[in-house]
């Protein structure tokens, strides 16, 4: 009896010990997985079309949190992604957009452009200089003296620029004119293996035998309707005037250009080798072709999540080969926004209108000329934010509260606008939690004066960036999904904020929280 006691605790000290040396606590990798406009709905709508390496095993082994939340509004990739890695909202970390007004020229920025440095297989001037607080790989780098290999690959600059954040050893893009992968001086050198990679393997060797067409057959594809009534589809990228790399980042297949990139980096450099951990920030694509809505193009959509889940399997695939899942801390989130519907037919009666955004700045120009005399009191207008010119009114002594309380009175009687809220009022003013969101979108040295809220389902007309979008404000959740480095599987409804996962990262790898990231780490997510 006291053998067999015995001989099962020297098992169990065996199991044990073999666990602690196969589960480093903490990991030698962390990977982080941005896909850009990533639905819940798809994922659990084409469940039945999935393979089992994908999203099913991250259903079976992961940590899925189905109601990820962002606390601002507004999302597109720049901000997303900016929030992921920092941890925090716009108001803190800078980067409210793809796009924004510049208060000090009246031109559009970008929000990664930055002519200090000139880029490599590109001509784009490129920089994280607009993201103003630390990230998760800049937190990485301290911490280790600079030892960490820190990586990050995406289709689309943005994504790849503010997930690398300041101080990656590179950040790395494909070219939208000849789809090589590119970077920034930014970063330093060029590293030879990219170079080596775009040189023998670049897509602009294979692009023009490339064709998307349905991976399974097209009877599969019934979860989304659509009135084009497609019987199949066929997308090639041979023509040259179609911006053919543009439209191949729309595609499937970008995913496949960033795993391909992702199997050089860890073949050729040392990350997940060695007891340092290391960080790769990868990007995916899950909207539609070209951009085009889901009715025009309910095949492409379905496909897209086919291929995408092909996609996963084949990364968990490669980072358990390489590096071992054990030794990997993965976690996949989306940006939380998908591209814009188009307005709804006529014929169903549902309620909407367009506010032109040019109109509203030049009638509120005229109200506060009546009032005040001439001038140029609104200077300029953008999306759905008015700039109000702060010279003229310091240099007629006139009170600024005071105008921006009259502005935000007149545009609120216009049809289609719900409220207008100066930046007064977002500052100083009463909390309410929509109050809340609309401020986290906002930063005081990059917004403007006015943000106007305009009713669902009205078209919003930006004649300054040609764009009309229509209004939605129903809710929209993301999934959040870790897998790996012993982490305990389930699947949670609760909804979970965004802003929680550089902390909940960080803890793991034992360093610094990025330095504006004020959420607590989510806990109990590990065996």
């Amino acid at each position: 009896m006291k053998e067999r006691i015995l001989t099962s605790l020297i098992a169990a000290f065996v199991i044990t010990s073999l666990q602690a040396q196969t589960t480093p606590a903490v990991p030698r990798l962390v990977v982080g997985l941005t896909i850009d406009q990533l639905r819940s709905d798809y994922i659990e709508a084409f469940s039945a079309l999935y393979g089992e390496r994908g999203f099913k095993r991250l259903m079976r082994e992961g940590r899925v949190y189905c109601n990820a939340e962002y606390d601002f509004i507004n999302i597109d990739r720049s901000s997303a992604v900016a929030s992921i890695y920092t941890g925090t909202t716009p108001y803190y970390n800078g980067i409210v957009g793809n796009r924004w007004m510049d208060r000090a020229s009246l031109r559009i920025i970008k929000s990664v452009d930055d002519p200090a440095y000139m880029g490599v297989y590109t001509s784009e001037s490129t920089s994280p200089q607009h993201l103003l607080v630390s990230t998760l790989s800049d937190e990485l780098m301290v911490a280790t003296c600079g030892n960490a290999e820190v990586y990050s690959i995406a289709p689309s600059r943005e994504m790849a620029v503010l997930a690398a954040g300041h101080a990656a050893k590179g950040a790395f893009w494909l070219n939208d004119e000849t789809g090589k992968w590119s970077g920034s001086t930014y970063y330093g050198s060029f590293p030879e293996w990219v170079t080596t990679y775009n040189d023998r393997d670049g897509l602009d060797f294979r692009i023009g035998n490339l064709v998307w067409g349905p991976y399974l057959p097209v009877t599969s594809y019934k979860y989304v309707t659509s009135d084009a009534k497609q019987l199949t589809f066929k997308h090639d990228f041979s023509d040259e005037r179609t911006e053919k790399y543009k439209k191949f980042k729309t595609s499937p297949y970008a995913n496949d250009e960033v795993n391909k990139l992702v199997d050089a980096c860890l073949t050729y450099t040392n990350v997940g080798k060695d007891n340092v951990p290391d960080l790769l920030t990868l990007s995916y694509y899950a909207g539609n072709y070209a951009h085009m809505s889901n009715a025009e193009y309910a095949m492409e959509i379905q496909d897209m999540y086919v291929r995408l889940d092909n996609s996963i399997g084949d990364l968990l695939d490669l980072i358990d080969r390489k590096v071992g899942l054990n030794n990997t801390l993965f976690f996949i989130t989306s940006t939380g926004y998908t591209d814009v519907d188009p307005k709804d037919p006529e014929q169903y009666k549902i309620p909407g209108g367009e506010f032109h955004i040019k109109r509203c700045g030049a009638l509120l120009n005229m109200y506060l000329m009546a009032i005040y005399g001439s001038g140029q009191y609104v200077e300029t207008y953008y999306d759905r934010q008015i700039y109000l010119n702060h010279k003229l009114i310091e240099d007629k002594k006139l009170n600024l509260t005071e105008i921006l309380n009259r502005s935000s009175d007149f545009i609120v009687q216009m049809s289609g606008v719900r409220s207008a809220y100066s930046s007064q009022r977002l500052l100083l003013g009463a909390w309410t939690p929509r109050i809340d969101k609309i401020r986290n979108t906002f930063n005081p040295h990059l917004s403007g004066d006015i943000y106007i809220e305009v009713m669902p389902g009205w078209s919003v007309v930006d004649e300054y960036s040609q764009v009309t979008k229509v209004v939605r404000d129903n809710y929209s959740s993301a999934p959040l999904i870790f897998i790996g480095n012993n982490i305990k599987p389930e699947i949670l409804y609760t909804p979970v904020k965004m802003a929680t996962i550089a902390p909940t990262i960080a803890h793991f790898m034992r360093i610094r929280a990025p330095n504006a990231a004020t959420a607590a780490p989510l806990t109990g997510i590990r065996k």
